[in-house]
């Protein structure tokens, strides 16, 4: 079996990006994305001071508190460390609940 001329094309076109680095993907998005988020991989992909900017705004929008310990940093960062809250709440009677 022979290739066909197309799947030559494409096979050395995705051995060229790999050579430059780069990795092809699909993504879904809403279709009024779909500019915003071509341009953004694009400005990624060169790789510049730029590129590295917007990657670093992008990595820190998108993180999640799901790491472990993340909920404990997030209060640790919080302006209301060291503020000497009371946190203790009086002893209330049991009260009648009518059914």
């Amino acid at each position: 079996m022979s290739d066909t001329s197309q799947k030559r094309a494409l096979r050395n076109y995705r051995r060229r990006l790999k050579q430059r680095g780069l990795a092809r993907f699909e993504v879904l998005a809403p279709e009024a994305d779909r500019d915003l988020i071509r341009s953004i991989a694009k400005r990624l992909a060169e790789d510049d001071k730029e590129a590295a900017k917007i990657r670093a705004a992008v990595r820190d929008t998108t993180t999640t508190i799901a790491e472990k310990g993340g909920i404990l940093a997030a209060l640790r960062r919080s302006p209301m460390v060291g503020a000497e809250l009371q946190l203790t709440r009086g002893v209330a009677r049991s009260r009648k609940v009518d059914l």
